[in-house]
């Protein structure tokens, strides 16, 4: 067998099958390209799910890393550590928020988030114990924790997982009159991503999230804003909500956050929501440890200079530019998206997002398929624009093979 093949079977052999990767085994990355273990390149256009924003072993985001490696990567929050204060200080700021509960992975957070709602409409809106709900949309992903499942519409996400954990009310994606109807006097949140990255990149309609924004401040609720994939840069502007003007009471980020070098996530709000919590209540052994802060104190620097959200923006128009002109002709059924990120509807006849993401990896570019025909192109931020023109030429060279 070749060292792929070898590899993979052992792979195989040895772990659980709850993912069905690519047959490409990466030993090395660099930027927007990887190398498999046997030399073959490939043209990164996934981007670790928007967790490698900032591409492969950016220099910034090693050096930092190294340099705490030196010196103490965790304490637990036992203790206090030179790293954290400024951590928190500088992810509110660049949130426009207060308070900062750090976590390790956007599940985490998540979490944390539902746990901060349930808790502060208790303890502060007055809803009586045990009758919190949490209004979520219809084709969320935000995550695979028992919790999280249950409110899923994802059959594979939620299948066999039972019992399932009350208090969340599913209402379609983009539908404020139903998001309306669906609240109550126990309505502690409004939990959605402000764009849909599972789902195939969905865009809520115009007037939607300031729709939303309006409606639980009017309801006194609050309005999560599940950041995880569309933040920091991925579309343009730091958070997806800049897009309409729209700030809400938390944000719940994670994948960039930790620039591809360690997991780091966190909840944002404001003092008077995040202070709900007293000691013991809520916790992580790992969240907010030195490692994870040093590093992503220097993915805020980076993204405080608007480079990254300006270089998604542009190379984000040329990606919906040429995107664009592939519907129309029998291949491409639909395109979304903002920024550098978006969800390809392959036609049917052409065949599974699966089968296109396997010959796109023939021709040397990685993406990744969801929902059937669907494949998501969300390539590091720091893709130069030749490269990016390199994939989607071999994208056309995949749709065109009848």
């Amino acid at each position: 067998m070749s060292t792929t093949e070898t590899a993979i079977a052992s792979a195989e052999a040895h772990s659980a099958h709850n993912y069905h990767p690519l047959p490409v085994v990466v030993a090395s990355a660099e930027g927007a390209w990887m190398t498999d273990v046997e030399g073959r390149r490939y043209l990164d256009m996934l981007a670790g799910y928007s967790a490698l924003n900032f591409g492969h072993g950016n220099r910034r985001l090693i050096d930092a890393a190294k340099a705490q490696l030196e010196r103490v990567t965790l304490t637990s929050r036992a203790f206090y550590h030179d790293r954290f204060a400024e951590f928190c200080t500088e992810l509110a700021a660049l949130c426009g928020m207060e308070t900062v509960l750090p976590m390790n992975a956007g599940a985490e957070a998540v979490e944390t988030a539902v746990k901060t709602a349930r808790k502060w409409g208790y303890r502060v809106k007055g809803v009586p114990d045990g009758m919190a709900k949490i209004i979520v949309a219809s084709d969320n992903f935000h995550g695979r924790t028992t919790t999280i499942v249950s409110f899923s519409t994802d059959p594979e996400a939620r299948a066999d997982f039972g019992p399932y954990t009350p208090g969340f009310e599913i209402v379609p994606y983009g539908d404020l009159t139903a998001m309306r109807e669906a609240m109550t006097e126990n309505t502690v949140a409004v939990l959605i991503e402000p764009i849909q990255g599972e789902a195939g990149v969905l865009v809520p309609p115009a007037g939607y999230l300031p729709g939303v924004r309006e409606l639980t401040r009017e309801r006194n609720v609050l309005f999560i804003a599940d950041e995880i994939q569309s933040g920091l840069g991925r579309t343009g502007k730091t958070f997806a909500l800049d897009h309409e003007g729209v700030a809400p009471d938390m944000y719940v980020l994670g994948k960039a956050l930790g620039g591809g070098v360690v997991p780091v996530s966190a909840v944002v709000s404001s003092a008077d929501v995040l202070g709900v919590f007293r000691p013991g209540e809520h916790g992580s052994t790992f969240g907010g440890n030195p490692l994870a802060c040093a590093v992503a104190l220097e993915v805020i620097a980076m993204l405080r200079t608007g480079e990254y959200q300006q270089r998604a923006a542009e190379l984000g128009d040329h990606l919906h530019r040429e995107l664009g002109l592939l519907t129309g002709g029998g291949a491409v059924e639909a395109v979304r998206g903002r920024g550098l990120w978006a969800g390809v509807d392959i036609a049917p006849a052409l065949g599974t997002g699966r089968e296109i993401s396997e010959k796109l990896m023939e021709q040397g570019v990685l993406v990744k398929d969801t929902h059937g025909s669907t494949i998501r192109i969300a390539p590091p931020l720091v893709i130069s624009k030749e490269d990016l023109d390199w994939g989607l030429d071999r994208l056309r060279t995949v749709l065109s093979a009848r």
